[in-house]
């Protein structure tokens, strides 16, 4: 993967130029669905593995959306957003003060599960369901989508100049005939650093709106990337799916399930 690392950037109009090394985020080419090997486990997605396979992602994120076609599997899913109630659950999360870690697993395991399979009735088709969450840890304090442009300047006021880390967890759920036969769930987490950010600074990124639907109030894929000083873990992660980890579970998961089909 190659990475392209700028130093200089302009916000838009009277807004003041900043000298920061910021994250641009890299170019993936669209792989070829095959499988392959590593020391790990299969990896890549063979069309004849999931001939019978049909993925639902349980998540509207447009970000989710692109790190699956990215991965080969774009016109293999459909997108069926969790009704899930977020903030009730949150609100009983945080009331049980578990480590964000745990807190963004347990959220993206309820989003899978309370999406019903698509399946065949004879038992001959897999389905699969994603569900997924990401939050932003600032020191164990948990910052998600901010409510308002006050709330994002606050949070992006408070990640300038710091370190914090991205947490997305990752629920898969493996149906045949309707019964769910495995599953795995995990959290990814990756480091990010922000350079030192001026009121001007902030302000000019609030206005573009994009903080208003991001975890921690920015999207490192986007204007927000900008932002981003460095980097230690997976850049997809913080996009909204860890990209290998993924691949490697959909896998493995899948030929587990080919292992069931009567």
């Amino acid at each position: 993967m190659r990475v392209t690392i700028l130093r200089t950037f302009i916000f838009p109009l009277s807004l003041t130029i900043r000298t920061v090394q910021s994250w641009v985020r890299p170019t993936i080419p669209k792989p070829q669905t095959k499988l392959a090997m590593t020391t790990n486990g299969n990896i890549f997605l063979s069309p004849t593995l999931f001939s019978n396979t049909h993925v639902t992602l349980a998540s509207k994120s447009p970000r989710r959306r692109e790190i699956l076609d990215m991965m080969g599997l774009e016109g293999k899913y459909t997108v069926t957003p969790s009704p899930c109630d977020e903030t009730a659950l949150q609100e009983r999360l945080r009331t049980k003060k578990l480590p964000p870690e745990s807190y963004v697993q347990i959220l993206s395991d309820e989003k899978a599960s309370a999406v019903l399979p698509e399946s065949r009735n004879d038992g001959t088709q897999i389905d699969v369901v994603i569900g997924s969450d990401t939050i932003v840890d600032l020191d164990g304090t948990i910052l998600e989508k901010p409510v308002d442009e006050n709330d994002a300047f606050q949070m992006l006021s408070r990640l300038s100049g710091r370190w914090h880390s991205v947490h997305t967890g990752v629920a898969i759920q493996v149906y045949v005939g309707g019964m769910k036969v495995c599953g795995s769930c995990f959290t990814e987490s990756t480091m990010v650093k922000f350079a030192e950010l001026t009121d001007d600074d902030i302000n000019a990124y609030v206005s573009t709106g994009e903080p208003m639907d991001k975890a921690g109030s920015y999207g490192i894929q986007g204007v927000g990337g900008r932002m981003v000083e460095e980097i230690k873990g997976d850049f997809f992660a913080v996009m909204g799916l860890p990209m290998h980890r993924l691949s490697l579970q959909l896998v493995k998961l899948v030929m587990d399930a080919e292992g069931k089909i009567s």
